[in-house]
């Protein structure tokens, strides 16, 4: 019969380290965890911020008392202030009405195929440019009651440094984007018909 030798019985039952042993199996999980939250809830911020700079400044762009450049300057100042080495790209287009946003040029006359511009169909041409466009949008911010679609992208380096061990980029993109109208300062222009076989 094998006796247990008294020091390996004490050592069996001494739990004074066994505190320090579960926190380094946990602590990295929870330091993972606890990164994540900072990077998302820096993201959360950005966001809040992207979309109330926006909406100030499609605020001042209806007016009609602000130039275009005045507008983007200040949606890049606002958004730089919060991350001086963020990229701030602004895509602006405006409409003759709110049901031409992000659709094609209305076809006045339709010829077989139907839906589709045909040589010789007639239609409005919203951007005066001579074609038939699939997008309406005019580029700018258009005139009087003309709709306006002003989007933003924010991209700027993530917080945490561990983005790659997580499988995330290092940047991260912010998108926001609103469409309003014009105030009627002015007499709205109205959109060209033409019949071309262009």
């Amino acid at each position: 019969m094998i006796r247990s030798i008294p020091a390996l019985r004490d050592l069996r039952q001494d739990q004074l380290g066994t505190a320090i042993v579960e926190f380094a199996l946990i602590a990295p999980l929870f330091f993972l965890i606890l990164l994540a939250f900072v990077d998302l809830a820096y993201r959360g911020y950005a966001i809040a911020r992207v979309d109330g700079t926006l909406e100030q400044a499609v605020r001042m762009a209806t007016v009609g008392d602000k130039t275009e450049t005045q507008i983007d300057d200040f949606v890049r100042n606002r958004l730089t202030q919060f991350n001086p080495n963020a990229t701030v790209n602004i895509t602006k287009s405006n409409y003759y009405q709110f049901s031409n946003v992000a659709k094609s040029e209305k076809l006045i006359t339709d010829s077989a195929p139907v839906g589709v511009w045909n040589t010789g169909d007639c239609y409005e041409d919203l951007n005066n440019n001579g074609k038939w466009d699939t997008v309406a949008g005019r580029d700018g911010m258009g005139g009087s009651d003309d709709i306006i679609f002003y989007k933003v992208d924010y991209t700027f380096k993530r917080v945490v440094p561990l983005a790659g061990l997580l499988g995330w980029s290092n940047n991260q993109t912010v998108s926001s984007n609103t469409v309003m109208r014009n105030q009627p300062y002015a007499v709205q222009s109205i959109p060209i018909q033409k019949c071309t076989s262009s």
